[in-house]
């Protein structure tokens, strides 16, 4: 047994809070290392490949891509920033030996950053600390330095990590240097940065193999694909290879292809070897988790506990009178073959079969992680309808538990006042404020996650479109008492047809309308939001009266208050526990649980 050290490859991922600059910073690493054609054209961010990351702005899945430099390959895992996909960043870090901490260089690290750090710091992996936007006006990179070494300090770095490399970056002007007073026009300190201070992977190549499968894709043409990195020994194309499952069951399986990196694509190769990231197809039963190795002496790998999750909604077959007009997939079978099939590369998310019947009970990380679970769906042509999220708590000690969020808001000073008191009753404590930075204050507290649920809207009406909020997982805590529900009630489409001007006209002095002319509605639908608490019901679909007097405003046309169209989010936050949302995939609407205006009275009797 002879250790064996791979100096030819670095492994390493990009993790940072969401909107900090990563996939601006692996687009930039790869123009860089001549991995397009001079004449190709390439999009912006264009590891964010699926269409939902390209409209958010944001990173979902984890990816790979690899580039080459003075000799050296560097496998570079481009990870999600939002707290909501943090299964994905905790799993893809077990590939790796090194990881970029990305933080901008004017607002620091946020409650993101030190998610992703702790999970790294808890690997034992020593960051490289990349300040990057340096281009900003406001940038502030030295004092931003201090912020991050006081988070390593708080999260309680060894010496050796605190002992930080530091890379001063544009990712955007395609620049980074080692002192924010050097002068570069390229990534070259960058380059050279991860070459000399990213750990050459080691380990033994003259022992049985050991892979461990940390990401999980799909090929129409060859099905599941299994992504990890070759910890000990080597792998070859079309060997046979012992599959071990969590549950520690051996299977033995056939490597009918294998893939390294190389830039965006994936290239056919005949061997890999310790401290590959490779891609392995041919097994249709593998999973995250599990460990792929030699046939005679198979032994498993340790995998990553994922955090658990925090929320819970119910998919269930549409019934509304639209039911099965729009969708492609609308049985229980299809929902669950579909959230199954979620199961196998979503490791954060839980589906249970509910206690009503054709329902299924969903949990997942928080708000963003359901919500683009559902929009995946709806695009892919499902149809179904969902329930309001609920928190999931835990017993402990005998005393009941709750998910608690570290929140941070940076408002505009004059709205100050107006969160705080928002903050009270959703029985949030608050732990900082920082001073302002360009006249914005930031506030930090710790809320109870379902004091949260429908926070985000009413934030950007309370601050006029200026506040910002960033929230993660802080951990469990004793239940805190009740938080009261939404304050008014929903407008209720009181008989089936076509959404009228008039109708619409007459019933906007009620509240806020949600629908404009000329929409089909149904008897229990949602068209808008009360003035007041308590539910009413309107007719939007009411003609004005012909008759043959002529009134003095005969032609004067009714004028409607523009509406307010809502996301699925915002539908999703909207919603109160007798609602749902109808999903489908030309359409998101709201309704009453019961329909019928009779049938909902006396349910409501019943409960008083």
């Amino acid at each position: 047994m002879n250790l064996f050290t791979r100096n030819d490859v670095r492994n390493i991922a990009i993790i940072a809070h969401v909107d900090h600059g990563k996939t601006t910073l692996v687009d930039c690493l790869l123009k860089q290392s001549n991995v397009f054609r001079a004449n190709e054209k390439v999009q912006e961010r264009v590891m964010d490949s699926n269409d939902l990351e390209k409209e958010r702005g944001i990173t979902i899945l984890s990816k790979n891509t690899a580039v080459m430099h003075n000799g050296i390959k560097i496998n570079i895992v481009d990870t999600p920033g939002h707290a909501d996909f943090g299964g994905e960043v905790e799993r893809v870090l077990k590939m790796v030996d090194s990881v970029l901490l990305v933080v901008d260089a004017y607002e620091g690290p946020m409650p993101q950053t030190k998610f992703v750090l702790k999970k790294a710091l808890e690997l034992d992996l020593r960051p490289i600390v990349v300040i990057n936007k340096i281009d900003r006006k406001d940038a502030r990179p030295t004092e931003v330095l201090d912020e991050v070494f006081d988070l390593f300090v708080e999260l309680g770095a060894d010496d050796e990590q605190l002992d930080f490399a530091v890379v001063y970056a544009s990712a955007r002007e395609g620049f980074a240097k080692l002192e924010v007073d050097d002068v570069s026009d390229n990534m070259e300190p960058l380059f050279d940065s991860i070459v000399k201070n990213v750990k050459a992977p080691e380990g033994y190549l003259d022992m049985p193999l050991q892979m461990l499968i940390s990401t999980i894709d799909y090929n129409e043409y060859v099905g599941k694909i299994g992504i990890g990195k070759v910890q000990r020994g080597s792998i070859k194309r079309n060997e046979q290879v012992a599959l071990i499952a969590k549950d520690g069951s051996i299977s033995n399986v056939k490597v009918s292809a294998l893939f390294v990196y190389d830039g965006l694509k994936r290239v056919e190769t005949e061997e890999a070897i310790l401290g590959d990231i490779v891609a392995v197809s041919g097994i249709p039963n593998i999973n995250i988790g599990e460990t792929i190795a030699n046939v005679l002496e198979p032994e498993a790998l340790p995998f990553v506990e994922i955090d658990e999750p925090t929320l819970t909604m119910n998919f269930m077959v549409n019934n509304s009178p639209f039911a099965g007009q729009e969708g492609t997939f609308v049985t229980s079978r299809h929902i669950r073959d579909r959230l199954m099939k979620e199961l196998e590369t979503n490791v954060s998310l839980r589906v249970v079969e509910a206690e009503e019947a054709d329902g299924f009970e969903v949990s997942g990380r928080g708000e963003l992680h359901l919500s683009v679970l559902i929009e995946t769906m709806r695009r892919e042509g499902y149809e179904f309808q969902v329930s309001k999220a609920n928190v999931i708590y835990k017993e402990e000690d005998g005393h009941k538990t709750e998910p608690i969020e570290f929140l941070t808001i940076d408002v505009p000073e004059e709205f100050m006042g107006v969160v705080m008191e928002k903050m009270g009753p959703r029985k949030a404590e608050m732990v900082n404020m920082t001073s302002a930075i360009n006249g914005y204050t930031r506030l930090e507290f710790k809320v109870p996650s379902r004091g949260l649920i429908g926070f985000r809207s009413e934030l950007m009406t309370d601050t006029k479109g200026n506040g910002i909020m960033n929230h993660v997982l802080d951990g469990y805590d004793r239940f805190k008492g009740e938080i009261p529900d939404r304050s008014r009630g929903s407008l209720i489409v009181f008989e089936g047809g076509e959404t009228i001007t008039y109708g619409l006209f007459n019933a906007q002095d009620r509240g806020t309308l949600f629908l404009e002319p000329g929409v089909p509605v149904y008897a229990g639908m949602i068209a808008g939001e009360c003035a007041r608490s308590g539910d009413m019901e309107i007719n939007v679909c009411r003609k004005k009266q012909l008759t043959n007097t002529r009134s003095s405003g005969a032609d004067e046309s009714p004028k409607l208050v523009p509406v307010k169209p809502m996301s699925l989010e915002q539908c999703l936050e909207f919603i109160a526990i007798d609602e749902l949302v109808e999903i489908t995939p030309l359409n998101i609407r709201m309704r009453k649980r019961i329909l019928d205006s009779g049938e909902r009275k006396r349910a409501g009797g019943k409960k008083k």
